[in-house]
């Protein structure tokens, strides 16, 4: 299986650990959304799409979100799941993985590789409209300091 396609949606805030979003193609024809490159303690790495996992409410039926402690349908407490919920494994279920290390190692070269193609076009860029910018705020500057001078001779 090759991967023909990864584009990078970059997400990066001050402080935050979330710093892309990667939609993959492999082989033109199956795409995954929603992996995750995300700043570690040490290095980036990519995190699959996952979802919360759900349980049901005893009292009305309906799927609550598991670690919640109201029904959000019908108010009733939720008694907590007989299994505790210690780390983030326990509440999230991946949608879609690799099966082995090594073509988990190849998905998060190309997306990082993509990563960082991106930032580095991003941040070339930045200078570019930040001359712009500066550039429109000298000559409105300057339009008004010659407006201002042309009323004070007016006057």
């Amino acid at each position: 299986m090759e991967i023909t396609e990864v584009r990078v949606s970059l997400r990066e805030h001050e402080g935050r650990r979330l710093k892309a979003y990667a939609t993959v193609t492999f082989d033109n024809s199956f795409v995954v959304r929603n992996i995750k490159v995300i700043q570690g303690n040490s290095d980036l790495f990519v995190a699959m799409p996952a979802r919360k996992i759900k349980q049901f409410c005893p009292r009305c039926g309906k799927k609550v979100e598991m670690g919640s402690k109201y029904c959000s349908n019908c108010g009733a407490q939720i008694p907590p799941p007989k299994e505790q919920l210690q780390n983030r494994h326990s509440i999230h279920q991946d949608l879609a993985h690799p099966i082995n290390q090594q073509f988990r190692d190849y998905l998060q070269s190309k997306v990082l590789d993509a990563y960082y193609q991106k930032k580095n076009s991003e941040s070339e860029r930045q200078p570019e409209q930040t001359k712009e910018s500066s550039e429109v705020e000298s000559q409105s500057e300057k339009q008004e300091s010659e407006e201002s001078s042309g009323e004070e001779k007016a006057e």
